[in-house]
This record gives C-alpha cells, sequence and structure tokens, in this order.
C-alpha cells in the first residue's frame, strides 16, 4: 500500500499487476479486489490480476523473459478490463533488489522505496508466519477476507447465544489482536421482537403464536444477517464469532413455512466462506420461554436437521454438548483445530 500511495502521489497512471501461482489457495482475484478497495477514490489507479507459474531465478536470462512476458500480457489485459489504452511502463516502483533489473527490462526508470523496511518495518512473510500478530497493520478489506468465521447455530433455547459471548470474552481476554474480536448478534431475534410489537400495536393480546411469517421476512433477515457480518469483519479480530447466519436462517424458513427457500438459499450460497459451525446440543438445556420462544416441540428436530445440513456440507462442523463450560472448552478445541487449516499459507 505504502508503494501504490507514493506512486499515485507521482504518477498519471499506476498499473498494479497482482500475480500469483495457480498452486495459492487463496484466489488471486481476490486479492485483486482487496487492493482495488483499499483505493477507493483513486480513479487513476489499474488493478489486474494474473497467473504465474513461471519459476523464480534471479540469475536466468531466460526466466526473467518469461516473468516479463506474462506482466506485459497483464498490462495489456488492462485494456480489456478497464476499457483504457495505457502508455509505456516509464517507471518501476518497487522496495526489492530486483526492481532495477524488472525495470530496465521494461525500459522505464527505478524508484526503490525504503529497501531497508525502517519507514514500514514489515514483511508478507512475517504477515503470513503468524497472521493474529500482525492483524492491525492489515487493511479492512483483507481482515474481512482472512478472518476466521466460527458460527453458532441451533434450536431455539439451546444456549447459542450464551456459547457466542463465552467464546467472544475467552478470546478477547487473549490480549492484543484478540481484544478487536467481535459478535455479531442474530438479527433474527431483533426482527422478531419488532414484529410482535407490531403485531401487539393492532392486538395488545398477540403472542409469538400469532405472528404471520412470510418468504419475505427470511429473506430481509438472512440478506440483513449478512450484511452485518461483512460490516463486523472489517473492524473486528482473527475470528469472528457470528451467532447464526444465513444458512441457519434458511432452516428456520423451513421450521416455520414447511419448505425451502430458494431464495434465502441463494443468499446463503453466496455468503463470504465459513472456517467452522458449532451446532448447541438441546439435550441437557432446559427450554427457557422468554417471550419470543415457541419452538419447544420442535427442538429435536431442529437439530437434527441443522446437522444433516451440516454434514451434506463442506464446512468443517461439531455438535457441543454438556455443561456451559464443557461446551466452551470444546468450541475453544474445535476452534484451535479450524485456525491450523483456515490461514492456509501456515504450515
Amino acid at each position: 500500500m505504502y508503494l501504490i500511495q507514493t506512486a499515485l502521489f507521482h504518477c498519471r497512471r499506476v498499473s498494479v499487476l497482482v500475480l500469483a501461482s495457480s498452486t495459492e489457495q487463496i484466489a488471486v482475484r481476490s486479492r485483486a479486489e482487496w487492493l482495488r478497495e483499499c483505493f477507493p477514490d483513486a480513479a487513476h489507479l489499474y488493478v489486474v490480476a494474473g497467473i504465474d507459474d513461471v519459476p523464480i531465478d534471479y540469475e536466468s536470462d531466460a526466466i526473467w523473459t518469461a516473468h516479463v512476458e506474462l506482466m506485459r500480457h497483464a498490462l495489456d489485459q488492462i485494456a480489456y478490463e478497464y476499457d483504457q489504452e495505457l502508455p509505456a511502463v516509464d517507471v518501476v516502483f518497487s522496495s526489492e533488489h530486483y526492481g532495477a533489473e524488472l525495470a530496465r527490462r521494461l525500459g522505464a526508470r527505478n524508484v526503490c522505496l525504503d529497501p531497508a523496511r525502517v519507514l514500514h518495518p514489515i514483511s508478507a512473510s512475517a504477515i503470513r508466519a503468524d497472521p493474529p500478530a500482525h492483524w492491525v497493520r492489515l487493511p479492512a478489506p483483507v481482515r474481512a477476507g482472512l478472518a476466521l468465521r466460527v458460527c453458532i447455530v441451533g434450536a431455539e433455547s439451546t444456549g447459542t447465544t450464551t456459547l457466542s459471548l463465552d467464546l467472544l470474552a475467552a478470546l478477547r481476554a487473549r490480549g492484543g489482536a484478540w481484544e478487536r474480536t467481535t459478535w455479531v448478534p442474530e438479527y433474527g431475534r431483533e426482527y422478531s421482537m419488532n414484529l410482535l410489537a407490531v403485531a401487539r400495536a393492532r392486538d395488545p393480546k398477540a403472542t409469538p403464536y400469532d405472528l404471520a411469517w412470510h418468504e419475505e421476512d427470511f429473506t430481509h433477515i438472512a440478506t440483513e444477517q449478512t450484511r452485518r457480518e461483512s460490516v463486523a469483519a472489517r473492524d473486528g479480530g482473527p475470528v469472528l464469532v457470528c451467532d447464526t447466519d444465513a444458512m441457519a436462517t434458511g432452516i428456520w424458513h423451513e421450521r416455520y413455512r414447511g419448505y425451502q427457500s430458494a431464495s434465502v438459499e441463494a443468499i446463503a450460497s453466496a455468503m463470504p466462506p465459513r472456517a467452522l459451525y458449532l451446532l448447541t446440543d438441546h439435550r441437557g438445556v432446559a427450554f427457557e420461554d422468554d417471550g419470543l420462544r415457541d419452538g419447544e416441540h420442535v427442538r429435536e428436530w431442529m437439530t437434527e436437521r441443522f446437522a444433516q445440513v451440516l454434514a451434506a456440507g463442506t464446512v468443517p462442523w461439531a455438535l457441543v454438548t454438556g455443561s456451559r463450560e464443557e461446551r466452551l472448552v470444546a468450541a475453544l478445541g474445535h476452534l484451535a483445530e479450524a485456525t491450523r487449516t483456515w490461514w492456509p499459507f501456515l504450515s
């Protein structure tokens, strides 16, 4: 970002080539989109993504030629994606020793910024080795893209919110970037409270059993839940604790409407990737009627339905049971396991 910001200040046009090997697990187009989001007002910035599977060998003329050919192809791609004809490259900005040779091969001048990392004492290698330790250095779009999203789901009165808040407290207690851990509450509960308040304006004796649920309600809930999650991920810590999500909203639609909703399922399919689902068991948890709940008779069915949907998916999940303390210990264990696989650059 430092290189790009400096280039934007001194140049009329800035091209950023995001090149990655085809084996990298973070999509190169996602990385390019993160950079575009970091500079929303830079009209003279052009970011393009490309694949470069040529090996690295700074001593090989043939390797250098192959890399530069790919870079020229990426520059040509800018004309296609942005509908802009760009002039030849006349300046290369870098902070690496190979910048001078790259500039020579492109027929450009070389601007080498902060090669000793005095102004910005960080490297991509250091961030990949320990993302939480350097989390605050990451811009908001990258935090949102890399955050480990753990979603707690379950039937009514099975302790999803309790476990979410316990997990939130345990993570924040670690200090550092973990203090930024954020919890995304269940918007459906807020919506239910509002719906009941509106119903009681017409009939003061209205109860949750009197509410009429429509597919549009669940579509709205799923959309807003996803929006709030996306906002929280941009400013939160390495883990985002989600008390339900759009997938769970789809199951609630089944519970109230008796069939699956294609619109809610579409919203769920478009969600950012989840790293872990934790399903709270109804067994061992007494049903508590808080004035909004009406589903004691379907708790077992909902637990089974959640398990069916999660088992059919690709996201790791676990059923947590036992006491409140036992559930938290189990959740932290599953989260630790998920962490080892979530950030793909960790060994």
